[in-house]
C-alpha cells in the first residue's frame, strides 16, 4: 500500500483507526564495480513493501537523497548535507503525525543516515518515531554471517546487493564483474568499530583507501537467492517489531 499511489479520501478513511506508517530511507551514492547507485533506497523500499503486504500499513515515499559525502569522489553519488537531511525528515515526519497517523517507522539501508535521525528523534521529543535498519536484528545477521562470514565488510555488501539481485538488474560486464572477483583488503574489528555509521573521513581519503568503492565487501559473491532470505528475514523481524510497538502505544 503505497501512500503515493492512494487519495486523500482513502488515507482519511485509513485513518479512522490510526494506525503507522512506514517511511524508507536509503542514498544515492556507489556501490563498487557491481552494485547499483541506488542499493541503499532499494533494499529499504524492497523490505518496506514486503512489511506493507503482510501488515497493510501504508508506505510513505522514499527517501533517496543522503548524506554521503565520503563517496563524492565516485560518478553517480548525490550527497545532500545533513542540516538538510534532518530538516527534510522532520518535515515529512510531522506531516504523516499531523495527519493522524499513530507512528511513523523508518526502515533504514544507509549507515550514514542512522546518527542524524537519531538525533532528530531527540530533538523533536516524539516517542512516536521509530529507526530500525534493515539488519538491524539477530536473526538477519546470523544469515550475513552464515553466507558472507568476513567478507561482508561495511559496504557494498554482498548481503545488500543480493537483496538487490532479486528484482532488479544484475550488471555483468566482463570488466566490472573482473574488478568485483578480485578480493577486496579485509578490515580490522577495530577498524569496523572506528567507522561505523559510515564515519569514512573525507571523499579523497575514501577513494584512496577504497578505490573501486567496496569497503572489506566482496560483493561478487552476491547471490539473489540468498537475498531473498535475507529479504524474508528482516520483513519477518521488522513485523515483529511493530506488533511491540503497537502494544506499547495504544
Amino acid at each position: 500500500m503505497k501512500l503515493e499511489h492512494a487519495s486523500w479520501m482513502e488515507v482519511k478513511k485509513y485513518l479512522f483507526k490510526p494506525r503507522g506508517i512506514l517511511l524508507p530511507i536509503g542514498s544515492t551514492e556507489q556501490h563498487g564495480p557491481i552494485g547499483l547507485i541506488g542499493t541503499d533506497t532499494i533494499c529499504s523500499s524492497i523490505v518496506a513493501d514486503g512489511v506493507s503486504e503482510k501488515t497493510r500499513m501504508y508506505v510513505a515515499p522514499k527517501i533517496s537523497y543522503t548524506p554521503a559525502e565520503f563517496n563524492m569522489k565516485f560518478a553517480g553519488t548525490v550527497s545532500i548535507s545533513v542540516k538538510i537531511f534532518k530538516g527534510l525528515i522532520r518535515e515529512v515526519i510531522i506531516s504523516l503525525l499531523k495527519h493522524g497517523f499513530k507512528f511513523v517507522y523508518i526502515i533504514n539501508g544507509h549507515g550514514a543516515n542512522i546518527d542524524p535521525v537519531k538525533e532528530l528523534i531527540e530533538e523533536v521529543n516524539n516517542y512516536n518515531i521509530f529507526i530500525k535498519s534493515w539488519w538491524d536484528f539477530p536473526e538477519v545477521n546470523l544469515l550475513r554471517k552464515k553466507f558472507f562470514g568476513e567478507w561482508e565488510g561495511m559496504h557494498a555488501t554482498p548481503s545488500e546487493i543480493s537483496i538487490t539481485q532479486i528484482n532488479n538488474r544484475i550488471i555483468k560486464n566482463k570488466i566490472y564483474s573482473s574488478f568485483a572477483k578480485n578480493p577486496p583488503k579485509k578490515l580490522s574489528a577495530q577498524f569496523i568499530k572506528e567507522h561505523s555509521g559510515d564515519k569514512h573521513g573525507s571523499p579523497d581519503e575514501h577513494y584512496s583507501l577504497f578505490p573501486d568503492g567496496r569497503v572489506g565487501s566482496h560483493s561478487a559473491l552476491a547471490n539473489p537467492e540468498l537475498g531473498k532470505l535475507l529479504l524474508n528475514s528482516s520483513i519477518k523481524e521488522i513485523i515483529k517489531d511493530i506488533k511491540l510497538i503497537e502494544k506499547s502505544i495504544h
